[in-house]
């Protein structure tokens, strides 16, 4: 798929890897970037027009998909993450949480979205995943989950839609530099860099693009004889 003259919406895209994503997709030249937020008025880029949304609010996301009725590539990008275990005392509301964006958020936006995108002739959609699709050491186990969950959602959506000519590609990478890693004193690529390789990806039509060095480490890891998901010996 073409970046240039499509018309977007990019979720979470107040900050982080949202903006970078609202930022690229205009010097690329799509014609129009919905830029949503569950504030618009957290929205400060320029050039791009702001909408409400919440991802977990259903209503919310039906009129998004009412007022945005023009797109032709959703990227799903709104995430949220929590620090901890299984093991936590409040492993379960952590993980109630966090699904409820991670992958119903993005099931509710596949879902609502799938309809406009074969009225505009297929165009695609653009999940943001994570190394941590693949691997789970317990630090951030709720997240972990659900960017698995996500994964899978993703693999099911390239199937089903297919029959539409909407393209799927899943994004994964490991730390990126923006807030929801801040504290983790770990090697860091830009969100600038990850955008620019999931965007040329996508114009090339790819189904995944794999961002990072370590990324693509652990996804070679997961034929090893040890798999990298399992607990590796000292």
């Amino acid at each position: 798929m073409k970046i240039e003259n499509a018309v977007v919406l990019v979720t979470g895209a107040n900050r982080g890897i949202g903006l970078a994503f609202a930022r690229e997709l205009l010097a690329r030249g799509a014609r129009k970037v919905y830029a949503t937020a569950r504030d618009p008025a957290t929205v400060t880029l320029a050039g791009v027009q702001a909408l409400q949304l919440d991802v977990t609010n259903a209503w919310q996301v039906a009129a998004a998909a009412h007022q945005a009725a023009d797109v032709t590539l959703v990227i799903n990008n709104a995430g949220i993450a929590q620090p901890g275990g299984f093991l936590a005392q409040d492993s379960e509301a952590v993980a109630r949480r966090i699904f409820e964006t991670n992958f119903f958020g993005m099931l509710n936006m596949s879902k609502a979205f799938a309809p406009v995108l074969k009225a505009n002739g297929g165009g695609a959609l653009l999940n943001v995943l994570s190394v941590a699709s693949w691997v789970n050491g317990g630090e951030l186990a709720a997240y972990s989950a659900s960017k698995s969950a996500a994964w899978s959602l993703t693999n099911a959506l390239r199937h089903e839609l297919a029959g539409q000519k909407t393209q799927v590609l899943g994004l994964h990478m490991a730390y990126v530099d923006t807030d929801l890693t801040r504290g983790f004193e770990v090697p860091k690529s830009s969100a600038e860099e990850i955008v620019q390789r999931a965007l040329d990806g996508l114009e090339t039509g790819a189904e995944e693009v794999l961002a990072d060095a370590l990324t693509q480490q652990v996804r070679q890891g997961l034929t090893a004889p040890r798999p990298g998901y399992l607990p590796q010996a000292n």
